[in-house]
């Protein structure tokens, strides 16, 4: 069964993650809707999409936009029909928004900090919340939130960031709670550092980026960066009927990296 003709919206899916999922959604037999705020990187998703022999379009959205964000689920239900799977992937990065350097509690400003909880935590809510009318009325509907080791796990320069994804991992449970007497699922997932622009940019803030990437893959059981499409994988899989009993919960998907207390240097790896 898989995600076929399950129809999908997708924030933030210009690049990374979003974009890796949207692709491989729609090779898998998905309607998607590709959303983002540079219309030039969704557009071209989408676009590519359909040259692929895929159902996709593309709609801008801001996520921290209500008006925004009710115009991309009413878009996606005039263009497919309903709405069976949000992913919420949109997210930031402290590292993204200000001097890498300010990235901690003396020297943030404040407004930063807010800007991250605002499009990492507030923003799901506020998209789950103008899905809902359309995901009420499928009979495969679920939500999937991104989430972060982050979220169990603090890192450097991370505390916006860590913050919002600690947030959506409980928003996650407490929609569950919520949704579950329509029959909507909502999951979560926790990469640790994939191979995506965001990443790219968290690990030059370093003063030894190299160094720095390292010590990110050196916790990890399997000794690398995850790639976008091996997070699609487990989107694909959350969304789909075969995980019909997986509901309320968090995925870790992060190489063993919070498996243990140690780093692969100490297996000899």
């Amino acid at each position: 069964m898989g995600v076929q003709d399950l129809r999908f919206v997708i924030t933030g899916s210009g690049t990374g993650i979003g974009e890796a999922t949207a692709k491989l959604a729609a090779s898998k037999g998905a309607k998607v809707v590709v959303s983002d705020l540079n219309d030039e990187k969704g557009e071209a998703v989408a676009q590519a999409i359909r040259e692929d022999g895929g159902a996709a379009v593309y709609e801008h959205c801001d996520v921290t936009d209500p008006d925004d964000v009710k115009a991309l689920m009413e878009a996606a239900a005039e263009a497919f029909g309903g709405i069976d799977v949000l992913h919420n992937n949109a997210g930031i990065h402290e590292t993204g928004l200000t001097d890498p350097g300010s990235c901690n509690i003396a020297d943030m400003p404040i407004d930063v900090f807010k800007k991250v909880i605002e499009v990492n935590a507030v923003a799901p809510w506020i998209c789950s919340k103008f899905a809902l009318p359309y995901l009420r009325e499928s009979h495969n509907a679920s939500i999937i939130n991104a989430a972060s080791t982050g979220s169990q796990s603090a890192y450097p320069n991370n505390s916006a960031y860590g913050t919002s994804k600690g947030g959506i991992r409980l928003q996650t449970q407490n929609l569950a709670v919520d949704l579950a007497p329509l029959g909507i699922r909502v999951n979560c997932y926790g990469p640790t550092a994939i191979a995506t622009n965001m990443v790219a940019d968290y690990i030059k803030q370093s003063d030894d980026p190299a160094a720095f990437e390292q010590s990110l893959i050196a916790t990890g059981l399997v000794p690398r960066l995850g790639q976008p499409v091996e997070v699609g994988e487990l989107v694909c899989f959350l969304a789909s009927p075969e995980a019909g009993f997986i509901n309320g919960t968090y995925i870790l998907i992060d190489g063993g990296s919070l498996a243990w207390r140690g780093t692969a240097a100490d297996l000899g790896m």
